[in-house]
């Protein structure tokens, strides 16, 4: 984990000496790690779309066979062999990225530690704010209402609307209550980079996922379409 951190911090360490401003450099950092994630976020996407597609047809397997437990997992493990998935590729992305999401949490919280700057008078020399944030190495009440308020919209915009309801519902309020809480114990710096990070995970949704989805569900419509047609045999 402290190899992940230590990169990490070089890379932020090098955006600080080309812009100069630990703020921006923060921005600049948090954007790049979300880049160079968007491969893994798009393949879960496609799992977890793929996987809801199936959701019908497991919900029939469950009821025919609710007294079977035996027959009915051979039929759903026949099914993800017909639909070409495996269950566990949507947690794939989720395991590869907590070490970074775990590392990304220590480089900001302790740079110096991490490379970041020389000593600890080198940081706090750095440390000369951003808008009206005094200090990035300190908590920032306001900017703690805009994390919260960013986790909310994410998690409404993000998670589908049938889903909405009951757990998924109050998981919502709680990831918002909880970076709001957070914003208020935790240097700006570290708070600076999960609102930014929930806002860049807002636009790429409407820009890349939404498109995405919209794509992968016309495809599934298509592939149902032909499965439906008869076969004409040649001669």
């Amino acid at each position: 984990m402290n190899i992940i951190g230590n990169f990490l911090g070089l890379i932020l360490k090098v955006i600080f000496e080309f812009v100069n401003h630990y703020g921006i450099s923060i921005i600049l950092f948090t954007i790049l790690v979300k880049i160079i994630l968007l491969p893994l976020t798009i393949k879960q996407t496609k799992s977890t779309k793929a996987m809801q597609d199936i959701q019908p047809r497991i919900k029939e397997i469950q009821e025919k066979y609710k007294n079977k437990p035996e027959k009915q997992n051979e039929e759903i493990v026949k099914l993800y062999g017909e639909a070409k998935i495996n269950p566990l590729s949507g947690c794939l992305p989720l395991l590869i990225q907590f070490p970074i999401l775990i590392g990304l949490f220590s480089v900001l919280r302790e740079p110096v530690a991490h490379g970041v700057f020389a000593n600890k008078a080198a940081f706090l020399a750095a440390d000369n704010g951003f808008l009206w944030i005094k200090s990035l190495t300190s908590p920032d009440y306001i900017l703690a209402v805009f994390s919260g308020a960013s986790a909310y919209v994410m998690q409404k915009v993000m998670t589908p609307k049938d889903q909405l309801q009951g757990s998924m519902k109050v998981m919502t309020y709680v990831m918002a209550g909880m970076s709001f809480y957070w914003g208020f114990i935790f240097p700006a710096g570290l708070t600076l980079y999960w609102t930014v990070s929930n806002l860049f995970s807002i636009a790429q949704y409407y820009l890349i996922m939404n498109p995405l989805k919209a794509k992968l569900a016309a495809n599934s419509k298509e592939e149902k379409v032909n499965e439906k047609k008869p076969k004409i045999n040649k001669k």
